[in-house]
């Protein structure tokens, strides 16, 4: 009797991440409620005259929970400012193509306010790097946002490219376009240009990313 060949299991298909659990959920939307309360004490009275007491009691919380998240009032608005960085790193994560060609449109779609809810996130947003300039510690909590968000987008656009790409390009390509959006906001944060349209942050950064990139070759001609 002909003996059959055992058939061998192929590989198994990576389980996709189980969502978060009611009580993770509960948490990000209270270290988010902690650190909009921030973002607006911040840019209207600067980081000098708000106590971690004052955040907390704006958000609805004790100190004591204020505390469980954050080390400092500063890093209360490190949600919001990284939330702003996820935001458009996942967007260019699903262009296709040459990044650099996609970088400046995705810059422009995630900066450029749409609703109310967008137009009053700016608002805060130039308070807040206003206020980043004579503090010390809210400035080192934005560097540091940067700063991850550069390593975050270093990944993504190297999973964009061949793989024979020049990791060295990649990271000069990640690191301007971190630093357009950087300087773009900040610029436009300093000044009292428009939400949209010419000197708003989004055209700040675009232009900037135009000059910060110019030599940088991913994709073979």
């Amino acid at each position: 009797m002909e003996r059959s060949t055992p058939v061998r299991p192929g590989p198994a298909a990576a389980p996709s991440p189980a969502p978060p659990s009611l009580t993770a959920r509960r948490k990000a939307a209270t270290q988010l409620e902690i650190a909009r309360a921030a973002a607006v004490l911040f840019a209207e009275h600067g980081a000098d005259q708000v106590t971690a007491e004052t955040i907390a009691a704006s958000a609805g919380v004790s100190l004591r929970t204020f505390y469980r998240y954050f080390r400092t009032k500063e890093d209360a608005v490190a949600p919001l400012l990284a939330g702003g960085a996820d935001a458009w790193q996942q967007a260019l994560a699903a262009t296709t193509g040459d990044p650099i060609a996609a970088i400046p449109a995705v810059i422009e779609a995630q900066l450029t306010p749409v609703t109310e809810l967008d137009h009053e996130g700016l608002r805060w947003t130039r308070g807040l790097l206003r206020a980043a300039v004579d503090d010390p510690a809210l400035l080192t909590v934005w560097h540091r946002v940067n700063h991850d968000s550069e390593a975050r987008l270093r990944a993504i656009i190297a999973e964009l490219v061949d793989e024979d790409a020049d990791p060295f390009e990649v990271r000069l390509t990640a690191t301007a376009a971190t630093d357009a959006v950087r300087v773009g906001l900040e610029a436009w944060a300093a000044g009292d240009g428009p939400d949209t349209g010419p000197g708003s942050a989004a055209d700040l950064a675009v232009r900037a990313f135009a000059q910060l990139s110019r030599g940088i070759t991913l994709v073979p001609s």
